[in-house]
């Protein structure tokens, strides 16, 4: 989802008018539908909040037009009631629960998980016969454990 393509152009029209050739300027050897495109990717999510576009749009640098990055910023720089504030969805709230559940004994001081498992575990099922594993499979797993083949 793009922010909408009539209030890309209209953002489009206020910087145009506001700099005049050294915006556009900007874009002289660039498609400008696929400029404008990339505004309306980089602004998703702000059609919910007119406000703070109207607010950036008020509040422009004078020295010189901004990139649309730049643009974004002074939009997230609105009143906080007029900002998008996007809460983590559901995969990303259990991201972020597994995250912390990896780094939370680190954090507490307990010592971290050997990072040599792999390398037991390999060899180990190598030679209960669980599976066959490749020459160089079991050389990189004994290095790793510091034992000669």
């Amino acid at each position: 989802m793009s922010l909408p393509a009539s209030w890309v152009d209209r953002i489009f029209d206020k910087l145009t008018l506001t700099y005049g050739q050294s915006f556009l300027r900007r874009w002289q050897d660039i498609d400008m539908n696929a400029v404008k495109s990339d505004w309306g990717h980089e602004l998703d999510g702000y059609e919910r909040f007119p406000k703070a576009i109207a607010w950036a749009l008020q509040n422009l640098p004078p020295e010189k037009p901004p990139t649309v990055l730049e643009f974004r910023n002074l939009a997230r720089r609105a009143p906080e009631d007029e900002v998008p504030r996007i809460e983590p969805s559901i995969a990303g709230k259990a991201r972020i629960a597994a995250e912390l559940a990896r780094i939370t004994p680190i954090i507490e001081g307990k010592p971290p998980v050997d990072s040599r498992d792999w390398a037991r575990r390999l060899v180990a099922r190598h030679e209960s016969g669980e599976f066959k594993a490749t020459r160089a499979s079991l050389a990189m797993a004994r290095d790793a454990l510091g034992v000669a083949a």
